[in-house]
């Protein structure tokens, strides 16, 4: 399979992913029954811990899966964060989500291209941007107690910056894999989580830069 070819069933299962997520996390947020369940039931916490299990299973064993397994695993994991991304869709106007997704997709579009073109090995960036990303949750952590809403936004701001990196990064790694003696079955839906997540991030924190508040 060429990379062309690879890269298109990738954006396919990352599209489904995206579908999947958004389109429960309106749903839930239209259903005052489903946003108790979610929010006022403590099955929230659960579900987070859920989330980050699939995703360290999903990511760490993804190439031993059946390709059925694999798939199903995409859209559990896809489904689960649709149910905790219904926040956003409770916190901030449609129009905003709308508005955001749509910068986010122009933004996410350019640096996969870059990613894809460039002849500058990426390499070794991947090992900056965990880091970067390390010191993101750290400071994310720490401003928990702080509260400082400029500290917030200077974290925000550096973590688009980050994900717009892994974005290129990780296109690349993908177009990188192709080529190798990996399964080939189980690729487009490796990829597919990768910028899944790449995305969904930049759309986090976009959408906590310009999104409209509900209330406002």
């Amino acid at each position: 399979m060429n990379f062309n070819q690879m890269m298109s069933k990738v954006f396919s299962w990352m599209f489904i992913g995206l579908l999947i997520t958004f389109l429960t996390g309106f749903v839930v947020s239209m259903n005052p029954n489903m946003l108790f369940s979610v929010f006022d039931t403590g099955l929230l916490w659960i579900l987070l811990i859920v989330e980050i299990a699939l995703v360290v299973f999903f990511s760490t064993r993804i190439f031993k899966m059946k390709p059925l397994t694999a798939k199903i695993c995409f859209i559990l994991y896809s489904f689960v964060t649709g149910l905790t991304f219904s926040s956003y869709f409770i916190v901030y106007s449609l129009n905003s989500v709308v508005y955001v997704f749509l910068i986010t997709a122009v933004i996410f579009a350019l640096f996969a291209f870059f990613g894809s073109t460039t002849k500058l090995d990426l390499t070794k960036m991947g090992t900056y941007l965990l880091m970067g990303l390390l010191g993101i949750i750290i400071g994310f952590i720490i401003n928990i107690f702080t509260q400082s809403s400029t500290f917030e936004l200077v974290l925000t701001i550096i973590s688009v910056i980050i994900f717009v990196g892994f974005t290129a990064h990780d296109v690349q790694k993908i177009k990188r894999l192709s080529d190798s003696n990996l399964p080939v079955e189980n690729l487009p839906i490796y990829g597919a989580l990768e910028l899944y997540l790449d995305f969904i991030n930049i759309f986090i924190d976009l959408i906590r830069l310009f999104g409209n508040s509900r209330d406002a």
